[in-house]
């Protein structure tokens, strides 16, 4: 589908320049940023690879307030994003500078999401957040379709989301481009603080979009603020030491990243002993929702004073803006070059001087190589979890399910381990058709039978090779002499 027009922009009403100072404070763009804003205010798309504190998100916050200004009747931006917590603080930030914003998500009563669907429609938003799931609700969709002027401008955020080779699996997001022709095609912006070409190429892939349509807008990668090491240890003893060491000399608050949930209660209960001065809190993905809030909200409130150390599994990070965080230490090596980066990004967002320092312990590359297999089920496995759910939630059948229950449909009890394994499965075949979420977190809904067609052996086997050479490429960079150079050089910009 082509292209929707673009309103006429009446000269006279505002200026880019006015409207970045009075409703953003800042007197004047970087290069970079200036570039992006004045494409996108001219009608063309834009993939935006920037480091983490860069300013990404005034690349599409200050073109929706320049087209809500001067066209009429005035449209919307909408914003995909991932998480839901990162979209309520920006969402929140933008209404502390009385910019008309608002969300959607599952947060939200029935009640609210109507009223919040009735706003939209009647064009009293200038940006609308969202994540791509959001889609599949017909009401949502009527809402768009109903604003004066359309969706204006679409932003994509954590794009590398979009790339079956991204770091973070979403099936929605694979949908992205026929969002938006339904949209009508807006103009387009996709950012992200990481990633590679190929990366690059699957986001204007799946958008449907070229190179010459979707020029690449890019920093180097590694901050001069940010100071990489990445040192070799045998044990939790000698982690303990050099963190420690780091958390000594900088101060201020730090993150410790583990990949085990129960390596790092292990690892906290030590450092809580060798640093009784500081608080030691910690945050993984089973946390009750509840815990997971209190520990965010106290971690962003946290004061260098404090001494707070958050140590946490991958589960805690993206969209967390707090631009203090003085050090980082990943105490397990992450699974990719990728992963690294997004996680190290987080520090020294306020340009002062950060350290982060990679602990490698030969050991720990067992955990990551466990992941990978448990991230590719293969041909065999995805069959079983197809037809256990066709089996015991098809149709006539209890309808509704979530991974516990096909796990134990499927292995029986005492196999807990096994449950990643079969939650990659519900990934691919919620990404195929076969399920679908049913609105409720964490669990689904039969759809339709599994064909023997479309699991392809060969495919699954590619990519579980990909997720290994990615660990391979994290082993590197541990022996490389240059990590900043390393990094430059992985992501090609």
């Amino acid at each position: 589908m082509a292209k929707k027009p673009q309103p006429d922009l009446p000269s006279g009403v505002s200026n880019m320049t006015e409207i970045l100072k009075s409703r953003f404070g800042f007197e004047a763009l970087r290069p970079v940023q200036e570039q992006v804003v004045s494409r996108v205010l001219e009608g063309g798309d834009a993939l935006v690879v920037m480091p983490t504190g860069s300013g990404k998100s005034l690349c599409y916050q200050l073109p929706a307030l320049v087209h809500a200004e001067r066209q009429s009747p005035p449209g919307v931006t909408l914003v995909f994003s991932p998480l839901i917590a990162l979209m309520e603080d920006q969402v929140a930030a933008l209404k502390r500078r009385e910019i008309r914003a608002e969300y959607v998500n599952s947060t939200l009563n029935k009640a609210q999401r109507t009223r919040r669907y009735q706003q939209l429609a009647s064009g009293s938003y200038e940006l609308i957040y969202a994540t791509p799931e959001r889609m599949g609700v017909p009401e949502f969709r009527e809402a768009l379709a109903r604003v004066p002027g359309g969706v204006n401008l679409l932003a994509v955020d954590e794009a590398h989301c979009i790339s079956k080779w991204g770091h973070d699996l979403r099936p929605a997001y694979a949908q992205v481009g026929q969002f938006r022709s339904q949209l009508g095609s807006p103009t387009t912006i996709a950012l992200t603080a990481t990633a590679t070409r190929s990366v690059r190429e699957d986001i204007r892939r799946v958008l449907g979009l070229d190179e010459q349509d979707m020029p690449l807008f890019s920093l180097p990668i590694a901050r001069e603020n940010l100071a990489l090491r990445a040192e070799t240890v045998w044990d939790d003893r000698d982690k303990i030491e050099r963190i420690c060491d780091v958390a000594s000399r900088l101060g201020g608050t730090g993150i410790v990243y583990m990949a085990l949930i129960k390596d790092l209660d292990r690892l906290a209960d030590q450092l809580r002993r060798a640093m009784p001065e500081r608080q030691v809190v910690t945050y993984h993905g089973k946390l009750p929702p509840r815990d997971k809030k209190h520990i965010y909200e106290q971690f962003i409130h946290s004061t260098p004073d404090d001494g707070l150390l958050l140590v946490a599994t991958n589960a805690f990070g993206m969209g967390v803006d707090k631009p203090d965080i003085r050090f980082i230490v990943h105490a397990q090596i992450p699974g990719s070059v990728e992963a690294y980066f997004q996680e190290v990004g987080r520090a020294g967002r306020d340009g002062r001087p950060a350290e982060c320092l990679l602990l490698y312990a030969q050991d720990d590359l067992a955990i990551q190589q466990e992941f990978v297999e448990w991230q590719n089920p293969g041909p065999e496995v995805m069959q079983r979890v197809a037809r256990a759910i066709e089996t015991n939630h098809g149709p006539g059948m209890h309808a509704d399910f979530d991974v516990d229950e096909i796990r134990l449909d499927v292995f029986g009890k005492g196999h807990a381990k096994v449950g990643a394994r079969v939650e990659y499965c519900l990934i691919a075949l919620e990404k195929l058709g076969v399920i679908e979420p049913t609105g409720i977190e964490d669990r689904f809904r039969f759809v339709r039978a599994l064909r023997d067609t479309e699991v392809d052996a060969d495919e699954l086997e590619q990519k579980r090779q990909r997720d290994l050479k990615h660990l391979l490429e994290m082993v590197n960079l541990t022996r490389a002499d240059d990590i900043a150079a390393f990094v430059d050089a992985y992501f090609e910009l």
